[in-house]
């Protein structure tokens, strides 16, 4: 056989193997991955109400007693009378007015699905799914530390904790210039916070807010006109938005398959200063 053939077949065998091995080392690669839990957006709502209180209180204890005994005859006469009364009052009125705060704390149900898939298409990371809080108003709420120890979130290397700081829906209806069009329009705002913490040191890994905005707008020439905004798109777009942000953070301050990537290609580059291979070039006859 040609000695140009047989070493071109070797040079095959050699980049079959390395694929195999790259395809067989493709799932260890995978379970290395760093497990994350996602939890849901907390939220701290603050509400005030009005209350007007007025009450009325009055006791009274009256006793009252009299008797009266007589006797007339010709030859004698007696006769005996008594009374005794005594009355007692006391009497209140409490007013009360002004107003209150009620807080109530929980977390939302929405906004964490396009978090999530947005860091499984990175590829850097595996989720696995932790246990919901059901208590509510409560300051334990944001003790994460306390639900990891409690074993909410088993299996996780990391728990990225979001709540949310501002929630604004702002609808407006503005007159087109030079014409009698009104713009309708809605529009939602959602800024949270993120922290991603490792369950074992409780070490914060990445810290960043993150901003999720959707809208809508319809466009009415008659005056009058029932517009109907689409609440439902303004939703999603805000969740995709959302999960966009949190992932570029992610990616920024946090992501162990890029810095291994870029290790590895700074181990495959060599030295700056290593000298070019020479190139060679394989002619079948």
């Amino acid at each position: 056989m040609n000695a140009s053939i047989l070493r071109a077949l070797r040079a095959a065998s050699a980049i079959g193997c390395l694929a195999g091995a790259m395809l067989a080392a493709a799932p260890a690669a995978a379970q290395n991955l760093p497990k994350i839990a996602v939890t849901d957006l907390s939220y701290e709502e603050k509400v005030k109400e009005y209350f007007q209180y007025f009450e009325a209180r009055e006791k009274h204890n009256n006793s009252s007693s009299s008797s009266a005994r007589f006797r007339d005859s010709a030859n004698s006469s007696s006769g005996s009378e008594s009374e005794r009364s005594s009355s007692r009052g006391e009497s209140s009125v409490v007013a009360a007015s002004g107003s209150i705060t009620v807080i109530s704390r929980g977390e939302l149900r929405k906004f964490t699905a396009d978090i999530k898939g947005e860091l499984l298409k990175s590829g850097s990371y595996r989720l696995v799914q932790g246990k919901p809080w059901t208590q509510q108003n409560t300051e334990k709420l944001y003790d994460i530390i306390a639900r990891i120890k409690q074993g909410y979130y088993p299996g996780a290397d990391y728990v990225l904790f979001g709540s949310i700081n501002n929630v604004e829906f702002r609808e407006e209806a503005n007159p087109i210039q030079g014409s009698n069009a009104v713009s309708y329009s809605l529009a939602l705002e959602l800024v949270g916070e993120f922290s991603l913490i490792n369950t074992r040191t409780y070490e914060i890994k990445a810290a960043f807010s993150a901003m999720g905005e959707g809208s809508d707008t319809r466009l009415a020439n008659a005056p009058g006109t029932r517009i109907v905004l689409n609440k439902s798109r303004v939703m999603q777009e805000v969740s995709r938005s959302l999960g966009d942000a949190v992932a570029s953070e992610m990616e920024a301050q946090f992501n162990p398959a890029a810095s291994t990537r870029a290790s590895r290609a700074a181990r495959n580059a060599g030295p700056a200063n290593a000298p070019a291979q020479e190139e060679r070039t394989v002619v079948f006859k």
